[in-house]
Parts: structure tokens; sequence; C-alpha cells
């Protein structure tokens, strides 16, 4: 592990096992981990909440009452309402968003899931996902949950990722080491 962190990085990693761990107690982590789910689409969906959050300058009490009105909307869990307020109080609620992807991530590996990126030229049917996914958690022997994209730049082919584990089959890829190839001669 890299000793070379950011403290964004260390706290969001502090606070994400602080909720799991609440969560996990209170036998409440599917409902907390789907009502993270649930902010998170509203964060990625609202460019006045991500600034909100992202402003030093609002005051505790309007961030209080924004919280307040979110969780009673979402319907979260006592435990995820209490949590934002303890970030609120601490002054650590622009840290939401790494702190919440750190939350996830960890009830993934909890679940024994890894998350891989998998990126391919053309769209891809859910049955074809589905199939890629379930092959090659055979051959690995854990959980593999994708983090789908298309780049029609890659003109052919498929890219995946798995951590520190690359497998390049894009055409895009293949004419660039063609095209080094030829430069070097």
């Amino acid at each position: 592990m890299s000793t070379n962190k950011s403290f964004s990085t260390e706290t969001s990693e502090r606070y994400s096992r602080a909720l799991f761990e609440v969560s996990y107690e209170s036998n409440e982590l599917d409902k907390v981990e789907s009502d993270v789910k649930n902010f998170q689409s509203l964060i990625d969906s609202s460019q006045d909440l991500r600034n909100f959050i992202k402003n030093p300058t609002q005051s505790i009490s309007q961030q209080i009452q924004v919280v307040n009105l979110i969780s009673e909307k979402l319907v979260f869990s006592k435990n995820l309402k209490n949590f934002f307020l303890l970030l609120i109080e601490k002054r650590r609620i622009f840290f939401v968003k790494k702190i919440l992807e750190a939350f996830l991530n960890i009830c993934s590996k909890k679940r024994g899931e890894i998350k891989a990126s998998l990126i391919s030229s053309k769209e891809l049917s859910q049955t074809e996902l589905e199939n890629i996914s379930k092959d090659l958690s055979n051959i690995m022997g854990l959980v593999l949950k994708f983090d789908y994209k298309v780049d029609k730049e890659l003109i052919g082919g498929l890219k995946l990722q798995l951590g520190s584990f690359m497998i390049d089959t894009s055409i895009k890829s293949k004419l660039n080491k063609y095209k080094q190839l030829m430069l070097e001669n």
C-alpha cells in the first residue's frame, strides 16, 4: 500500500470504514448501501447539490437543513442521516463523494467482488456483458463487477483492466504498436 496517501484519501477511508462498521453492527448494511447509491445518483444528476456540498462558505445550519430534507425525501436510514450530520459537524461534507465511493468498495470487497473496467469499441448487450463477467469470474474464482464504457476510438476489440492487470485487444492499440515499430526502424 502506498505511504503517500493524500489527506483526503486517508480521511475518506477512515470515515467510510466507520460507516461500514456502524451499518454492519446495526444490521442495516444493505439499506445503507442502497441509500448511498441513491444519494450518489442524486449528486451525479444535480450540479446544484454538487456545488452546495463543495462550497465551504455554506453554514452548518444550511447544510443540516439540506441533509435533513434529502434524508426525509429519500427515506435514508437513521445511521446514514446521522453520518451525514457528523460529516457536516466535522466540516468533512465536501469529502462525501470520495467517502461514499470508498464505502461501496468496502461493501463489494466484503462480498468477494472485484471491480474491473471494461471498455469496448461497440455497445455490448447485457447478455454479452453477463457472459464475459461469468467466464472471467469462473477463471479467477472471484466475482467481477464491471464499470462498462463504450469508446468508438478503439475501432474494434476490448480493453479490460483489473487492478494493475490490463488486457488490451483493441485495434487502436495494435495500430499504435505498429506505428511505434515503424518509427523505430
